[in-house]
Order: C-alpha cells, then structure tokens, then sequence
C-alpha cells in the first residue's frame, strides 16, 4: 500500500479517531503540555499512538499499568512544575482509580489532566460491556468536566479539538473567574475501529514532519504562572495595621513555582517592615531562608500559651498546619485574622475566625494595602516597639525551645542492647534536617514524618524547597508521587513511613523510567504509628486489639520488596552510620535506607518532649 499523501485527509475509521486525538495532544502542547502519562487499554488506542507519534515532537511520554499511581505520577509532575501533565486511560474501572488523585489535586490546586477514553452514547445503558457511567465519576472534584460528541470524536476536526484544549487548559491553571488551579475531566468517546494501521501511522508520521502545526495555526498563550494584574484597593475585611503587633502563620505552600522568589521576598519586606514574627510551617519552605526570621517550634511552644504571645492580628498565609495546638490557639485567640491565599478563592477556615479572605496572593495583598516595598502608604518608619516586643518574646521562646530539644535529642541514637531500637523518629528527624544537603528538594509522606519534621526538624539546617501532598493528607499514591516530583525537579528526597510506602507499593515500577534522582528514606516501625500518638488504646490493653484493628503491621521485608524491583536498599544500623550511607544514596539514580524505630516508644517520647516543652511557658501562677 503506498503511503498517503495526507493522512488527514481520512474522515472515517481509525483514521478520524487519530486525527482528532493528535488535534486535541497538538493544541495541548502548543499551550504548554510537555509529559503524558499513558495506560493500557484497547478504547483509549487512538490517544495512546497520537501520543507515541508526538514524542519526537518533544512531547515525553510515561507508561504505568496501574491508573491510580499513574495518575499520582502525573499529580508529582505538576506539582513540580506548575503546569497541567496529562493521564490517558482506558474507560470502565480504569477511570475510578483517577478518583484519589484528582481530589488530592482539587483541594491542593494542582493543574492535571485526565483524558478518558469511553464508548460511544450508541452503547451506553444498554448494558454494553465495559461500559459505565465514568462521565460523572470525577465531576465533584473537577474543575471542569467535557463529553464532546457522544456519538465518537472523530467527527470533530482538529480547529474543535484545539479550541477543547484550550477550554481545558484555561480551567486547569485556574485562569477562569473565581477558579483555582486543578483537575479537568475529557470523557472523549471513540467509535470503531480503534486501531490505525501501519500505512497510516508512517503516513501521519511524514505528515507531522513536513507540516508539523497540523492544520491549526499557533495560538501561543501567556506563559503558565504569569502574575495577576494588580488587585483593587483592600476591602476594610482584609485590612491590618502594620503598626499593631501580629505575627504571621505560613502554611503549606501552594503558590505555583515561578511566583515562589516574589513571594519570600515580599514576606521578608513584610517582616522588615511590621517586626511581626513568621510562624513557619515544615512545608511553608521559608525556615532557614536568608532574611527571615521565622519560628519552627510553635506547635510545642503551644503546649501551654504563654499569653505573652498573644498578637492584636494575625495574617494567614494559606491553609493550615497540622497543628491541633495551634489551631486550638487560634480559635480561642482574641485578634483580627486576615487569610492570604494564593489563588484559591474557596473558604479556607474552619475555625470561621477570619475577618476576610484574600485570593491574591501575598504579593498582590501587599500591593493592595500599600506595603509592597515594606512601606504603608501612610509614611515610612521602623516596626512599632510593641511589635518588636511581640517578636523578642517569640524569639526568646523558640531559643529556649530549641535548646531544650537540642539537649533531649542529640544524644539519642545510640543503641543500647535490649532497651531501645537504633533510632527515635524525633531524634531521626532532627539529625536529618541538619545532614540533607541545602536546597536539595524534600517530600514529607503523611502521616508521622510531616508532624515530625514539623515539631522536631532543626530550624538552624539549612534552607530546602519543601513538599508534601496535605490536601487530602491521605497516604495513596506516596511513591508514585515522589517519583512524579523527583522527574519534575532532577531530584528529591522522601521520608515516609512504611504503611505510606507499602500502600503504593506498585510505585517502584517507575524506576526504570526515572531520569531523576530519588532517594527514599523509609522509617520501618511495624505499621501505622500516626495511631500511637492518638488516644486509641485501652486500659486494660486486652479490652480491644489495637494492632489488629489500628496499626496493622505488615509481615513484609521493605528491603526484600525494593529487591524485586531492582531498586538498591540498605538498612541503617544506627544513628552513627546515617552519614555515610545517606550519602551513598545520595548518590544513587534511585535508592532505598531503611531505618527501624519503635513507635510505642516513640510515642512515649513525644509526650515527654511535650511536657518538657511546656516548662518552656511562664511559670504557674
């Protein structure tokens, strides 16, 4: 058969299909799509070889057999780079697993796209195999969902398709009104026969090479994460006097990355400005930052409130912590809140304590109250002695604090035969934040290692860009995130605990793919110890089977697991050999330590660093 001299030119069959599902991944990558993760299925052909044939195009291409870990893949990749990547999959069962992701990307407001294949409406309640009510199985955590031409896609030629791309890709980075940032759902229903022959592929192929905009011309846009045009004047709600003591709370940061140096130089001016002191989340990424002073320990600090720290204000950066201390703090807490959040216009405050909400972002509410050179428009000036006072206070306790813990942990590790395991996750955490190399990018697995590197992390190490997926704060997809992260950003570190890993256990299939480097530290305590620490078990203990019912260990060696996917593991004996094998991870493409901990002991530690902590506070009345 000789090949043809417009593939394009075909209007039916497999050949409408390709050609609507290159003009749909085309439009895409003109707006910006760079990576695609694929998934097996026979529906969905039509999208999987128009993908193939853009790689050459520099459009990369992941494949995973499982949808959920793909799809928390491609959560990894956006997070990192703050523009949309794409899954593709099959219809059926295969779009339920895209669920766990795309809520983790709504309430966290990553970009993603979820391109489904499904039958056409010829096949749909009738009782057709395969064939789903899939159209609404994402929709309450979408941006925006699309079913264009039920009756199969390949009617439509490539200026619709583009035109659906452009809709989508808008809704996904949050450039509709009072949208943010997140997932968007095509349910793209094919006709038969799905599958182009070889003819027509090398056709399309020559095709793609000598006309390579197809047939829609180029339509650039702004680039993804361009600032917002200056926001009107504050509304009174959102309003704080620069000359009353306040402090500041950064949570997680959710900003997209381009924007991340305006706005740690903006809280800085800020904080030049005001005096206020910057309570800094573990994933705030500011503490150790040049410029800043922030304080890491407020968590403990809060045991018992000194009320000497109580401020006249407060402004919220984002959403929460996850402090129940602090948040206890804050409701009981008589001050003006103002919230800042960057680009989620949803309600973000549960405790219903803040007088407004801003969506602007801290650069933009900076520059709507007059502040965003470190200046109020009513005149210039030193921060305000009560506010300075405010500051000192916080200052003195977060030194005392950290000598405290300085003195209770750095002296722990050391195993002794019989009495203790070779590490304490408190302990761990500290000298982890002292050894990991500055700037090297760090993810933070639910549920223990965010909250510990929250209350025991070294404020002192040095300055690292900080991750953790907190939006459902769920332990699904957690390796399959990392790897995600660590091809977004060349490499990173996780820190997770062992039911985190064990869960998305299918995530080590990513290896062979990982161009990055990624290193996993695994705290291996026999099951969930995130439980330890709640007020679970019973007095007498036999009354009810807490390791059966809420820890649930698991009867599986992390070493032997990471072996059968190739991946090289190493078990730390103590706290003395974390140095040296860190580093031969480090300098692995991938690598695995595993490091064992006792979490009923750890549990008992914790509770004494906190009654320890609260001695920190004034004394009794």
């Amino acid at each position: 058969m000789a090949p043809l001299a417009d593939p394009g030119a075909l209007a039916e069959g497999p050949g409408a299909n390709l050609r609507a599902s290159l003009g749909l991944l085309m439009g895409f990558q003109r707006l910006g799509l760079r990576q695609i993760v694929l998934c097996p299925g026979s529906r969905s052909a039509p999208l999987a070889v128009a993908a193939a044939l853009l790689e050459p195009r520099g459009l990369a291409l992941y494949t995973c057999i499982d949808e959920r870990s793909a799809a928390f893949f491609a959560l990894g990749l956006a997070r990192g780079q703050g523009v949309p990547a794409a899954v593709i999959t099959s219809s059926g069962s295969a779009v339920a697993h895209l669920l766990p992701a795309c809520v983790e990307a709504d309430l966290a407001t990553i970009p993603l796209l979820l391109l489904t294949a499904d039958r056409p409406l010829r096949l749909k309640d009738c009782g057709a195999n395969q064939s789903v009510n899939q159209q609404d199985f994402l929709r309450c955590s979408c941006r925006w969902v699309a079913e264009p031409e039920p009756t199969g896609v390949g009617v439509l030629d490539a200026l619709s398709m583009d035109a659906l791309a452009e809709e989508a890709w808008l809704w996904s980075l949050g450039r509709k009104p009072g949208s943010p940032p997140g997932p968007v759902h095509l349910n793209l229903a094919f006709e038969v026969p799905l599958h182009a022959g070889g003819p027509l592929l090398e056709a399309w192929a020559r095709h793609l090479q000598v006309f390579p905009s197809l047939e829609v011309p180029q339509t650039p846009m702004a680039p993804a994460g361009a600032p917002a045009p200056p926001p009107p004047p504050l509304p009174a709600c959102q309003r704080l006097d620069p000359d009353r003591p306040g402090v500041v709370l950064a949570g997680p940061w959710r900003g997209h990355p381009a924007h991340w140096d305006s706005h740690l130089q903006a809280l800085i001016h800020l904080q030049r400005r005001t005096g206020w002191p910057v309570l800094a989340d573990a994933l705030s990424g500011l503490r150790g930052q040049p410029g800043l002073e922030t304080v890491a320990g407020y968590d403990l600090l809060l045991e018992r409130p000194d009320p000497g720290l109580a401020p006249a204000q407060v402004l919220r950066l984002g959403t929460l912590p996850a402090s129940r201390r602090l948040e206890d703090w804050l409701a009981a807490l008589d001050a003006r809140q103002v919230l800042v959040s960057e680009a989620d216009p949803r309600p973000l405050d549960p405790l219903t304590r803040v007088a407004g909400q801003s969506h602007a972002g801290l650069v933009g509410w900076l520059a709507a109250s007059g502040m965003a050179s470190g200046i109020p428009v009513d005149g210039d000036g030193p921060p305000a002695p009560a506010s300075l006072a405010l500051a000192a206070t916080w200052r003195q306790a977060e030194v005392t604090l950290q000598a405290m813990l300085a003195q209770a942990l750095d002296g722990l590790g050391a195993p002794v035969i019989g009495l203790q395991p070779p590490f304490q996750e408190p302990a761990l955490v500290r000298q982890l934040s002292r050894l990991l190399p500055a700037h090297l990018p760090l993810m933070l697995a639910n549920s223990s290692p965010v909250r510990d590197w929250e209350s025991f992390a070294d404020p002192a190490g040095p300055p690292r860009p900080m991750h953790g997926f907190r939006g459902v704060s769920g332990i699904d997809g957690t390796l399959s995130e990392a790897f995600g992260l660590a091809e977004a950003l060349g490499s990173l570190v996780l820190l997770s605990g062992d039911l985190a890993a064990l869960h998305d256990s299918n995530g080590w299939l990513w290896r062979p793919q990982l161009d990055a480097r990624l290193t996993v530290l695994l705290i291996d305590n026999g099951g969930g110890g995130i439980f330890e620490q709640l007020p679970i078990r019973t007095e007498p203990e036999r009354s009810m089977d807490f390791e059966r019912l809420y820890a649930m260990p698991q009867a599986l060696d992390p070493c032997a697991l990471a072996a059968v996917h190739g991946v090289p593991c190493r078990r730390v004996a103590n706290l003395a050999e974390l140095t040296p094998q860190l580093a031969w991870a480090l300098a692995q493409p991938l690598a695995l330590l595993v490091l064992c901990t006792d979490r009923r002991q750890d549990a008992a530690l914790r509770r004494r660093l906190r009654t320890m902590a609260a001695l920190v506070g004034p004394p009794d009345a």
